[in-house]
């Protein structure tokens, strides 16, 4: 975010073109963009859904697909980030809906109603997730030796269509090594099963000591 990373942002330019590379491809008429990022609580959010950036010093409010008044200002930081993304790609009304991929999504009503979704409409699915942030001494979490390791299995599996991989990747260390991501890829993951994808990795690198990983999945017919 430039707004919030100020004079830093332009270390990650590359970074953001290529999140809004990946978004615009995904992009078709008629497709239901759908973002997916962890937060606190399993929810279900609209396209008037809104994320606020005035904790990180920044008064900037995002709407999650369609600007008005009456939306709740219930998005989490991934989905308030990717709805910024989003913004950049496709404009201010998308359309795009959320939902946040808490402890408890398994068994939520936010995952039925995000699988009942994908079942009935066709949908550009956006995963938010950073990798992990102790890639390091200088990262946010201080070095850790299994980051790295961790990070390349979710790169692989993204570079090679592997969602089983992304639904299986290990929550426990996940946390230890602050992968943001965990929760949204082991969700995305088993939601895409049993789907044969032509991956392209358009990003792949660790500014700041935070993996940082940008990828496109198709549907192959």
């Amino acid at each position: 975010m430039p707004a919030v990373a100020s004079g830093a942002a332009p270390e990650l330019d590359a970074l953001r073109a290529a999140c809004v590379e990946a978004i615009t491809r995904i992009a078709r008429p008629q497709r239901q963009i759908v973002l997916l990022g962890a937060g606190e609580r399993s929810l279900s959010h609209s396209p008037l859904s809104r994320g606020s950036f005035a904790p990180y010093g920044v008064a900037l409010d995002v709407h999650l697909g369609s600007p008005g008044c009456g939306g709740a200002d219930d998005l989490p930081l991934s989905l308030t980030v990717g709805a910024w993304l989003v913004g950049q790609a496709l404009g201010p009304r998308s359309g795009a809906v959320g939902y946040s991929v808490g402890p408890d999504f398994a068994s939520s009503r936010a995952a039925v109603e995000l699988l009942e979704l994908a079942q009935s409409r066709d949908i550009g699915l956006v995963v938010m997730g950073d990798g992990s942030a102790r890639r390091s001494t200088a990262a946010p979490g201080y070095f850790d030796a299994r980051a790295a390791p961790f990070d390349d299995q979710v790169v692989a599996a993204l570079r090679a269509g592997d969602p089983g991989t992304l639904e299986g990747l290990d929550v426990s260390l996940g946390e230890q090594v602050l992968a943001a991501g965990t929760p949204a890829w082991r969700a995305a993951g088993g939601l895409l099963d049993g789907v044969d994808y032509e991956a392209d990795v358009l990003y792949a690198a660790d500014p700041y000591g935070v993996a940082y990983t940008v990828a496109v999945w198709t549907a192959r017919d």
